[in-house]
C-alpha cells in the first residue's frame, strides 16, 4: 500500500501502480462504511475544488459535489459554456488561475481528439492535483468504482470471466473511455476480460497492446471477440455498453448505417441465459433502456448497477481525500 499521493494528478489508472490504486480502494471501502454509520469524515475542511464540466452529468457531477462537502470542503461547479473557456481562454490560463484559487481542479472534456490532450494541458500548468471526470479516452472515475464493485461482490477477481461488450444506443454517439479504461485496468486484477463487440466499433491497438501487456505481468486475460454470445457463455460478469465508433468514424452523427446493422447487439433475458448461474449485469449508466438492455435485465437480479453507481460517491472521495489531503 502507498500512502504518498498528496498532488498526484489522478488523469488515468494506467498511471497509477497496483500499490497506489489498492491504497484507493481501501480508503474507498473505509469512508462507505463510515457514511453507512453516519460518522464524520472532515478530511478536507475548508479544501476547495473547481468541477469543470464540457458535458452533461448526473452521477459524476453529484459524487464529486456531495463527497467534497461530506468531507468537510467546498465544490465549485462550472459550466465551461460560461466560462471563458468558451472564448478562447486556452487551459494553460485556466489551469494556472484556477489552481491558485484553491485545492484542486477537475474537468469532464470528451470531445474525440481534444479531451484528454486538454486535461492533461490543465494539470501541466496547476499547482494542484488535477481529476479527470471523463475524457474522449478514459473514464478513472467510473473504472475505480467498477473495481471497488467487483471486488465487493466476488471478493476473489483472479480468473473471474468478465465480459466488456458493445451494445446497441441511440442516445448519443458515446466515448470509448469506459470500454478502455475497463479492458486496461481489469487484466491487472488477474481478470479474464472478453472484449466484445461488431467490427467497426474497435478501439485503439495501442489499447489491446496495453492490455494484453498488463494481463501478461498479472496472470490476467484478454481475449477479443466479434461474438456476443461467445462474451456471455459462462461470464461471471457482464458489461454490455455501447460506444462510438471513433477510431475508424470522426463524424459526431449518432445513427448510421454501422450502427443500425447492428440493432441485435442487445443485453436480453436469453444473452443472460448462457452466463453463469450468478452472473452480474453491470453498467456505468446512464443505459439507454430497451437498446442497450432489456428493462427486465437492468430491473433483474442479476443487475448490481445501482451498487455500481453508490460507489461512484465513495471512490470520488478517497481520491480527493489522497491527491488533495494536507498529509
Amino acid at each position: 500500500m502507498q500512502t504518498q499521493m498528496k498532488g498526484k494528478d489522478f488523469i488515468t489508472l494506467q498511471e497509477w501502480n497496483n500499490d497506489e490504486i489498492d491504497t484507493l480502494l481501501d480508503v474507498s471501502f473505509d469512508l462507505k462504511r463510515k457514511f453507512a454509520m453516519g460518522v464524520d469524515t472532515p478530511y478536507l475542511l475548508r479544501k476547495t475544488a473547481f468541477l469543470m464540466f464540457f458535458e452533461q452529468s448526473t452521477r459524476t457531477r453529484n459524487s464529486m459535489e456531495a463527497g467534497l462537502a461530506q468531507l468537510g470542503g467546498h465544490a465549485n461547479f462550472l459550466d465551461t459554456s460560461t466560462m471563458q473557456v468558451s472564448h478562447g481562454e486556452v487551459a494553460k490560463d485556466t489551469g494556472v488561475i484556477l489552481g491558485s484559487y484553491g485545492h484542486g481542479i477537475a474537468c469532464r472534456n470528451c470531445f474525440w481528439e481534444i479531451g484528454n490532450d486538454y486535461i492533461r494541458n490543465l494539470a501541466k500548468h496547476a499547482k494542484v492535483p488535477v481529476m479527470n471526470l471523463q475524457c474522449d479516452l478514459y473514464h478513472p472515475m467510473q473504472g475505480l468504482a467498477d473495481l471497488m464493485t467487483i471486488q465487493e461482490k466476488k471478493k476473489d477477481t483472479r480468473n473471474l470471466k468478465v465480459s466488456v461488450i458493445w451494445a446497441y444506443a441511440t442516445s448519443h454517439k458515446k466515448p470509448i473511455s469506459v470500454p478502455l479504461t475497463q479492458v486496461l485496468l481489469f487484466p491487472r486484477y488477474g481478470m479474464d476480460v472478453t472484449l466484445a463487440y461488431p467490427k467497426g466499433y474497435e478501439l485503439p491497438d495501442w489499447v489491446i497492446e496495453q492490455a494484453r501487456e498488463n494481463a501478461k505481468k498479472n496472470n490476467g486475460k484478454l481475449t477479443i471477440t466479434h461474438d456476443q454470445e461467445e462474451a456471455y457463455r459462462d461470464a461471471d460478469i457482464v458489461i454490455p455498453k455501447n460506444w462510438g465508433s471513433w477510431v475508424s468514424n470522426k463524424s459526431d452523427d449518432v445513427i448510421d448505417d454501422l450502427l443500425e446493422a447492428n440493432k441485435y447487439w442487445k443485453c436480453t433475458e436469453e444473452l443472460m441465459s448462457l452466463a453463469k448461474d450468478d452472473v452480474m449485469y453491470m453498467h456505468a449508466l446512464p443505459a439507454d433502456r430497451g437498446n442497450e438492455v432489456e428493462d427486465s435485465v437492468i430491473d433483474g437480479p442479476h443487475s448490481i448497477v445501482f451498487d455500481e453507481a453508490e460507489n461512484r460517491l465513495h471512490t470520488a472521495k478517497a481520491v480527493m481525500s489522497v491527491t488533495m489531503g494536507s498529509k
